[in-house]
């Protein structure tokens, strides 16, 4: 059945971005729809680990959006903390080498600088932290700031706390009036008319901009997860290898490996993670598993013995600088992007909304958007809308 439904704002995207864009728009005063053509946290938000962290991010822009989220999250794990998993575990980054951990201890005094907690761990501290680490590793950096939760669970409680409307369809156009102003979007299902649209599609952000006649150049990079039968908690903190951080900000398309291991308040381990540019291709990867266990059993020995019950994989929206869209996109009145968080867009996904419920209603934002803004990339002309096959299920494509 068509329907026509009219609102202050539609989000589209039903994932860990959108839904906060969601909480915070509404919480604002806002009537807020939110569009998706799957369920929620149907995409990459349902394949992530659910990872809040300040460890891997320099002082910069992308440092203070995950300062300020980690604040809102806490804010949060007040009222829903339980229910979605919320823990204040901490990270541990530990490094191989002597020069290895210098050059992580210089890293973690520019995070001081700009408000990180990052403790220095010595070689005979770390097994005081995690006593069934590997031998012989010279030392790391303890981050207390860090934290997860479930993903999907935090998204869905969310988007309810929000009092927003879901409605479902694939959105097939951007309305726009005569004066070139948002004026909605059509869906498969109907039309939804609102003033302001948030693209909140995650890896499919490029292709909602291009409906809108802009260009955005969002690129999916598809990572996968190992996870291990329930365990005791012998994995206490979020752990990582220091090579992590130069994956994270790596520009290369080539399968990049880097251990990251983590406990479950549930029982099970994650093992990541791999990052790697080959479009939507869905197809398990052999060597990105091999690599993703030969590299948790360096960390963990105890995991030569454990199995592997299954894996998983999401699309992380990759932009080429490593920074999210966020904010009002000057070529279009009326639209606003909160997408292209690769990897962290669980985290940051609080900071996102706070600000972007903040431009929607005209208010002074808590950061400074000039490095956010979506027109920042070269012009070029809108791609043709098409979605490379296998399509993802959702238009929720934002981050692990």
């Amino acid at each position: 059945m068509s329907k026509r439904l009219t609102c202050d704002v539609v989000v589209v995207g039903a994932g860990m971005v959108g839904a906060a864009c969601a909480l915070f728009a509404a919480r604002a005063g806002l009537d807020v729809i939110v569009v998706d053509r799957g369920p929620v946290a149907g995409g990459t938000t349902g394949a992530g680990e659910g990872n809040l962290l300040v460890s891997d991010k320099e002082p910069g822009p992308e440092l203070e959006l995950a300062l300020l989220s980690g604040r809102l999250w806490a804010d949060l794990a007040k009222e829903v903390g339980d229910a979605v998993e919320y823990e204040l575990k901490g990270g541990v980054v530990v490094a191989a080498t002597p020069e290895a951990l210098e050059a992580l201890d210089r890293f973690a005094t520019g995070q001081r600088s700009a408000g990180v907690g990052a403790q220095r761990v010595d070689a005979d501290e770390l097994r005081s932290l995690e006593p069934h680490l590997a031998p012989g590793l010279a030392g790391g950096v303890l981050y207390p700031q860090d934290a997860q939760v479930m993903p999907t669970l935090a998204a869905a409680h969310l988007l309810r706390s929000s009092g927003a409307r879901l409605f479902g369809g694939a959105v097939t156009e951007v309305l726009r009036g005569a004066d070139g102003a948002v004026r909605g979007v059509r869906t498969d299902r109907g039309e939804i008319h609102a003033p302001q649209v948030v693209n909140a599609a995650g890896t499919w952000g490029g292709e909602l901009a291009a409906l809108a006649g802009v260009h955005l150049p969002v690129l999916p990079r598809r990572g996968f997860v190992l996870v291990t039968e329930p365990l005791p908690r012998l994995v206490r903190h979020k752990v990582y290898a220091a090579d992590y951080v130069a994956d994270v900000a790596s520009d290369s398309a080539a399968l990049q490996t880097s251990p990251v291991v983590e406990g479950t308040a549930a029982g099970p381990v994650l093992i990541g993670a791999t990052r790697e540019r080959v479009g939507f291709d869905r197809s398990l990867s052999l060597p990105a598993l091999r690599a993703l266990a030969a590299g948790a059993t360096r960390l963990f020995p105890f995991l030569e013995r454990v199995r592997a019950m299954r894996t998983y994989l999401g699309f992380r929206p990759y932009l080429p600088d490593h920074l999210p869209a966020i904010g009002p996109d000057p070529r279009v009145p009326g639209l606003f992007h909160a997408c292209g968080h690769e990897g962290a867009g669980i985290g940051l996904s609080t900071g996102t909304g706070r600000l972007i419920a903040q431009a929607l209603t005209g208010q002074a934002p808590d950061l400074d958007l000039a490095p956010f803004r979506p027109d920042r990339f070269p012009a070029s002309p809108p791609a043709s809308v098409s979605h490379p096959s296998p399509r993802p299920s959702s238009d929720t494509e934002e981050a692990s």
